[in-house]
């Protein structure tokens, strides 16, 4: 295949990594159908940028040739994967996660999937559709460094890819949403619907953890202390992982 400043995602996930080699941490992922630029090219291993503007490693084996379609800035018509089963031309099938681009000649042997141009109907960008879509399609997820679907994900790949349904599109990493939106004053338990919280673990404050409000003193969040998907109750004193989640608090902002 010849390399050139785009490429697309071939599978259903091609993780991204830290290095330019196969036992290197994952950092994130691309789905399929998604469009990457080529930043640096080391054998098999392309370094590539998102639409989010993160970058990691990839081997070529996960992507193709990007068609000219993918290349667009409009990408209206095309089908989105909220969780389904696709025959392959030819034969064969495969499972493609939550926001991920059925090809052309794919069709549908079971879940949903929506078009493209029928997103904004279907999530709206309010607080309280972002919060329902949280518990509705991260429920059950296991945590995974550097996921971003609800077959693994971590804290802010849940939250990313959540508010990238509803049209409102956030960095990759929860330092980065730490400074996106409006700050809020208000504690921990108080937080309010589609507000994110954020903490630290650390001594020198950086964030290292984001939850997601889903109304009535709750948060949702994916995290390695609940091994994934877990709504806390964040006036429960008698939860010895809330207390720690009140001592690592740092602030709220809000997004919509």
């Amino acid at each position: 295949m010849t390399i050139t400043g785009r490429v697309m995602v071939r599978s259903a996930i091609a993780p991204l990594l830290a290095e330019p080699r196969a036992s290197s941490p994952q950092v994130s992922q691309r789905l399929a159908g998604h469009a990457l630029d080529v930043v640096e090219v080391q054998g098999d291993w392309l370094r590539v940028r998102g639409g989010d503007a993160y970058e990691g490693w990839v081997h070529t084996g996960y992507i193709a040739s990007a068609p000219e379609r993918t290349a667009r800035q409009s990408h209206g018509g095309r089908r989105v994967s909220l969780g389904c089963v696709t025959g392959i031309s030819g034969g064969g099938r495969r499972s493609l996660p939550l926001g991920a681009f059925l090809g052309p000649e794919e069709t549908v042997q079971s879940g949903e999937i929506l078009e493209e141009t029928a997103f904004a109907t279907r999530f709206p960008g309010t607080a309280a559709a972002i919060a329902r879509s949280a518990t509705e399609f991260f429920e059950g997820t296991s945590y995974q460094w550097g996921g971003i679907t609800p077959w693994g994900a971590d804290c802010s790949g849940f939250v990313q890819s959540i508010f990238a349904l509803h049209g409102v599109p956030l960095p990759r990493d929860a330092w980065q949403q730490a400074q996106v939106g409006e700050p809020v004053e208000r504690k921990l338990a108080a937080l309010q619907v589609s507000e994110l919280a954020f903490f630290s673990d650390r001594d020198d404050g950086r964030i290292t953890h984001v939850g997601l409000g889903v109304g009535s003193g709750r948060m949702a969040h994916v995290a390695v202390g609940r091994g994934g998907f877990a709504v806390e109750r964040l006036a429960d004193a008698r939860d010895g992982y809330v207390k720690t989640l009140v001592d690592q608090f740092r602030f709220v902002r809000r997004v919509v």
